[in-house]
């Protein structure tokens, strides 16, 4: 990881950009280049750190993702874009700025915010899915189905709605097994039953009792009563927790969905607070790296457009 000194001659910003993933520095990559004075702020807690890559980015498949933060970072620097490693603790609505209160005791400010907090994934609590989570242990197949195909997988259900990812990933095995885990038979619909017969997944009832791991491998799928189903990779959906608190401070409407409360956002990621943007998967569970980096750079646009036409609209009233 690379770590840039940050020399400050003012408190005061253009814009702040909360959080350091992807989306905050796609965001201000775009805000150093438009000439825009502007601060990161990043707490240090990207989602896919548990990974050892990423996938799925054109002309960065493959490439891990503290590399891929440390050549942003670098990046950025090249246009002047400051960067602080802190946590952002307060934010509040200061005259026609926004104060910025930082865990480390500093307070600083800018006419715009973008929020690209991310959400964090809680997992399944059965013995063995948090330490492996990220390598056998697996939660997208777009991000590591390649990587693991034809393998015998299996799906540690959580809902009902699990059903849905046992159907997607068997499209890169034809050897799936759903544990119904928590999930009674009974509330899978007869179409539920039907897609599962045809993709050729195995259902299997009762709770599960922990991941079975050899030799630093994942080997089993061991049952409350003691069975053990051999797999090899295992799909979970943790449940999101996305990292609202900074919007609700600042009363950002949100809007409820089956991955947790969002915010309202236009197709800018505008929020329905004046100077607030937001970003990344801080507007949505399903927010990929690429279609973060996407999110950033429309925002950071649409900021610079606004900060432009403020300028001007007031030049022309003086």
């Amino acid at each position: 990881m690379v770590h840039l000194e940050v020399v400050t001659m003012t408190d005061r910003y253009e814009v702040i950009v909360v959080g350091g993933g992807a989306a905050g520095l796609s965001a201000a990559l775009v805000l150093g280049r438009s000439r825009r004075r502007a601060l990161v702020v990043d707490a240090g807690a990207p989602r896919n750190a548990p990974a050892a890559h990423m996938q799925g980015y054109l002309s960065r498949d493959g490439m891990p993702p503290a590399e891929f933060l440390a050549a942003g970072r670098a990046e950025i620097a090249a246009y002047g874009v400051e960067l602080v490693e802190d946590r952002v603790v307060d934010v509040a609505r200061d005259g026609e700025d926004f104060a910025v209160e930082l865990a480390g005791g500093r307070t600083v400010r800018a006419g715009r915010l973008i929020v690209a907090t991310g959400l964090k994934d809680e997992l399944p609590a059965v013995p063995g899915v948090a330490g492996r989570f990220g390598r056998d242990v697996l939660h997208c197949p777009f991000c590591h189905g390649w990587e693991v195909r034809d393998r015998p997988f299996g799906v540690l259900a959580r809902n009902p709605m699990s059903v849905h990812q046992a159907l997607m990933v068997s499209g890169w095995s034809k050897d799936v097994t759903l544990f119904l885990h928590t999930v009674a038979e009974e509330e899978l619909s007869d179409d539920d039953l039907r897609r599962l017969a045809a993709a050729g997944v195995k259902v299997v009832p009762g709770e599960v009792a922990r991941l079975v791991v050899e030799d630093d491998r994942l080997t089993g799928v061991e049952l409350a009563d003691g069975t053990v189903h051999e797999r090899s990779v295992v799909f979970v959906s943790p449940r999101p927790l996305p990292r609202t608190g900074l919007l609700e401070r600042l009363g950002a409407e949100l809007r409820e969905t089956p991955f947790g409360a969002y915010p309202v956002v236009d197709e800018t990621g505008r929020t329905t607070v004046p100077g607030v943007w937001a970003a990344g998967n801080a507007v949505g569970f399903a927010e990929q790296v690429v279609h973060a980096a996407s999110g950033g750079y429309r925002a950071a646009a649409a900021i610079v457009g606004d900060l432009i036409m403020t300028s001007l609209d007031t030049a022309a009233r003086d």
